[in-house]
C-alpha cells in the first residue's frame, strides 16, 4: 500500500558532511521525521535510515512512502530509506562523563590536526557556523570518545530533529579515528527520548563496537547536564554503521545528468 503524497526531502547546503554531500546524520534525521505517526507506534520510536547514494545538497529529492517505509530519491535513484524498527539497544549506553572532562577530551580530537572532510556540519574545523563538536578520545577508555554541546538554536532548525540527529553521528566515527581511516555513515538506527534544550548543557558519548573489513559499528549517546548534584540524563542513543571511502571519490564534485 503506498502512503499519500509527501513533500520532497531537500538537504540545504550549510548541512553537507564531505563537501558535495549532505551530512549523513542530518539528512537520516531529516528523513525520519517524514516517516506517518502510524508507522512509529510508541513514544519513543526507534528510527533506522540507511544511506544508499551521498545525499545531494540543495536538491529536491521525491519522498515515497510504502509498507512503513519512506524513501528519498534523486535523479539517479534511491538515496535514503527511513524505517521504524525494533530497539536494538538492550546494552547500557557509554556512560557519560562530566563537562570538565569532555572539554578535556575535546584537546585530543584527532580532527584538529588531520580532518577528512573540515567542512562537516557535525564536527568540521573549516568553519564556525556549524555544531562544532570535537569528540576526542577519554584517556582511560581510549575506544571512547566525548565532546561538550550547547546547542543555541540559531539556525533555525528544530533541535530535536535533524540537527539532534546530527550530533549524534559524528562522534562515532571519531572513536575509530577518521583521520587514518576517513569513513561515511552508511546505515543510523536511533531513539529520540527528549529533544535537547537551547542553552543547556550536555555531552555526547561516542563508542566504537567493532570492526570488520570496510566496516565500523559504533554507537553514541546524548545526555543533557544539569545541576552539579544532578545526573546526566540520557536524552537520546544511535548506533550506526560506518564505511571506509576514498576521500577524493567523495569529495568530488557531483556530475551533473549531462554528464
Amino acid at each position: 500500500m503506498t502512503t499519500p503524497a509527501l513533500p520532497d526531502l531537500v538537504v540545504p547546503s550549510r548541512f553537507n558532511g564531505p563537501p558535495h554531500s549532505g551530512n549523513g546524520g542530518w539528512t537520516c534525521g531529516a528523513l525520519a521525521t517524514m516517516l506517518p505517526a502510524a508507522d512509529l507506534g510508541s513514544t519513543s520510536p526507534v528510527v533506522q535510515v540507511r544511506l544508499s547514494a551521498p545525499p545531494p545538497l540543495d536538491v529536491p529529492m521525491q519522498v515515497a512512502g510504502r509498507e512503513g517505509s519512506v524513501t528519498a530519491s534523486d535523479s539517479r535513484g534511491p538515496v535514503a530509506t527511513a524505517v521504524a524498527v525494533p530497539s536494538p539497544f538492550t546494552a547500557a549506553a557509554p556512560e557519560p562523563v562530566s563537562w570538565e572532562v569532555a572539554s578535556a577530551a575535546e584537546a585530543r580530537y584527532r580532527g584538529l590536526a588531520d580532518h577528512p572532510f573540515p567542512t562537516c556540519f557535525s564536527c568540521g574545523t573549516a568553519r564556525d557556523d556549524g555544531l562544532g563538536l570535537r569528540p576526542g578520545p577519554l584517556l582511560d577508555r581510549p575506544d571512547v570518545t566525548a565532546c561538550t554541546w550547547t546547542p543555541d538554536g540559531s539556525d533555525g532548525s528544530d533541535i530535536g530533529g535533524p540537527v539532534t540527529w546530527a550530533a549524534l553521528d559524528c562522534p562515532g566515527g571519531w572513536s575509530v579515528d577518521l583521520a587514518g581511516r576517513p569513513m561515511v555513515l552508511g546505515t543510523m538506527t536511533t531513539r529520540l527520548d527528549a529533544a535537547p534544550r537551547a542553552g543547556q548543557r550536555h555531552v555526547v558519548m561516542g563508542r566504537v563496537l567493532r570492526q570488520e573489513g570496510r566496516k565500523a559499528w559504533t554507537e553514541t549517546a546524548l545526555y543533557a547536564l544539569g545541576r552539579s548534584d544532578a545526573a546526566p540524563r540520557l536524552l537520546a542513543r544511535a548506533a550506526a554503521v560506518w564505511i571506509a571511502v576514498d576521500v577524493s571519490a567523495v569529495s568530488a564534485a557531483p556530475r551533473n545528468d549531462a554528464q
